[in-house]
């Protein structure tokens, strides 16, 4: 039997952490394919045939004639819900409520496009949302007020065109902005489902007037809410969230692609930090992630191994608490040894008594390792991500009494001191 997958439309259905069956591609397809996945081994008595193996990456992009899918292994309402969340969306939704109309397990793109299209409809039921734009315009008439140095910088005292400057009601704001542009991003794939095509065309149509601007991932901006545009909130989530993992080209340059790819490392840890940040009361700059250390820290006296833990909790720049957040399953309750060896380095760095592991799923609820000849104490703990809203959110609150516990043994140790 032929277990070779052909590449006759050119699409690829993959899923996260799970090796592929043998499918063939040419050179070109497998170098740029490198850049996208963890691992490409060739298959056994085969040539140009290759077995595929995607990493925590998930979503869809496209290179050049090839068309990828990877499926997240959690479901995708759950995959949105953790996305928006670890963004800073108050009251993420459970997007798992979301009913996927497909004969088949919606791609994460099609249930995107299927879940902001009904949040637009829910938000544009009321009408698209107004709000006062500046404008500063040259005009050969007066409408609002004259800025008066411009006029003279620019006009040199003749007296038209003036110019001015006014405040225009209009749709062409910030959170109609967000839900077009993340409705083209998603017009830009290959998206197999004709009801989804006719989504993103209406939204196009909809917000016709309102201008299309390509935003930064790096600095999509927020949208403050209040009464009077709360019904907006569920798209603008989506649409930030789209326009985040906009995947446009790779680290080297040579490789270009587009897409809406999703690393869930990062969104895992993004999650458990603001999750516990927001349980515990605590600041932004108090309970902090790896990018926002207060201070460099490094694990030997010549200031040469620097060290990034993904979260840890601070009194000024004395650090309370400390922590790790892998997005990977512990099986027989035993963390990987290279887990354990990076938290004890954190620990000894800041003279802590003890710091806490954080898997995204497993059996290692209230495993601890006592350190030998070191007084270190190295806990363990779990989430499970595919149970209810309620049960995670429980399984947080007693995470966050683990923190506390931990932080209370430091001040402790440190009066006594």
């Amino acid at each position: 039997m032929n277990h070779t997958k052909r590449l006759t439309n050119r699409h690829l259905d993959l899923q996260e952490w799970s090796t592929s069956k043998s499918i063939a591609l040419s050179i070109r397809e497998r170098d740029d394919l490198r850049h996208f996945l963890d691992s490409i081994e060739p298959a056994t008595a085969r040539e140009d045939v290759y077995n595929l193996t995607p990493g925590s990456k998930v979503g869809a992009f496209e290179i050049g004639d090839l068309s990828v899918s990877i499926q997240p292994k959690l479901d995708i309402g759950r995959v949105l819900y953790l996305a928006s969340y670890a963004m800073g969306a108050k009251g993420a939704v459970d997007f798992r409520r979301e009913r996927f109309d497909y004969q088949q397990q919606p791609t994460l793109t099609e249930a995107l496009v299927l879940a902001l299209t009904r949040a637009a409809r829910r938000a544009f039921a009321r009408g698209l949302l107004h709000g006062y734009r500046t404008e500063e315009e040259s005009l050969y008439t007066v409408r609002g007020r004259i800025r008066a140095a411009d006029q003279l910088r620019r006009r040199f005292g003749i007296p038209i065109p003036i110019e001015i400057r006014y405040d225009d009601f209009t749709d062409d704001i910030l959170p109609n902005r967000l839900v077009k542009a993340a409705a083209a991003q998603l017009g830009k794939l290959r998206i197999h489902s004709r009801q989804s095509r006719i989504d993103l065309g209406w939204i196009a149509a909809t917000l016709n007037n309102v201008s299309l601007v390509e935003f930064p991932t790096t600095a999509v901006p927020e949208v403050k809410f209040d009464r009077l545009n709360e019904h907006y909130r569920e798209v603008v989530t989506l649409a930030r969230l789209i326009l985040r993992h906009v995947a446009i080209e790779t680290g080297c340059g040579s490789v270009r692609a587009n897409g809406f790819l999703m690393d869930m490392n990062v969104v895992f840890q993004e999650f458990v930090t603001r999750a516990l940040r927001e349980d515990l009361r605590l600041a932004d700059q108090v309970f902090v992630s790896d990018k926002n250390l207060p201070k460099t820290i490094y694990l030997d006296e010549g200031r040469k191994i620097r060290l990034a833990p993904d979260v840890s909790w601070w009194n000024g720049h004395t650090c309370v608490f400390v922590g790790d957040a892998k997005y990977k399953l512990i099986e027989d309750k035993r963390a990987p040894n290279a887990d354990l060896y990076q938290l004890l380095a954190y620990t000894t760095a800041l003279g802590l008594p003890g710091g806490l592991l954080i898997y995204a799923a497993g059996d290692a609820n209230d495993i601890v390792h006592r350190v030998h000849n070191a007084g270190k104490r190295l806990e363990i703990a779990t989430l499970n991500l595919s149970g209810s809203i309620e049960d995670l959110q429980g399984e947080i609150r007693n995470l966050a009494r683990r923190v506390r516990s931990l932080r209370n043994e430091v001040n402790r140790k440190r009066q006594a001191a």
